[in-house]
């Protein structure tokens, strides 16, 4: 797999997975809504984790930083 994302992106989705999570935990979000978007943050931390978004080449995307 070909790095996709970029250091923003990353961060973007990782910062929020978190804000998912914490309002999953003070339940702000409940019931079917929370748990899709708490599997929404989990997938999100996860290609994160691996700099790869399976979206982003049937879209055509890519936000990693060119190398010159």
């Amino acid at each position: 797999m070909k790095k996709n994302m970029g250091a923003t992106d990353r961060t973007i989705r990782i910062l929020l997975a978190i804000v998912i999570g914490l309002l999953f935990w003070q339940d702000v979000i409940t019931g079917t809504l929370g748990y899709i978007l708490l599997a929404l943050a989990g997938i999100f931390v996860l290609t994160s984790f691996i700099s790869f978004c399976p979206l982003y080449p049937v879209l055509g995307i890519n936000t990693c930083s060119r190398k010159t």
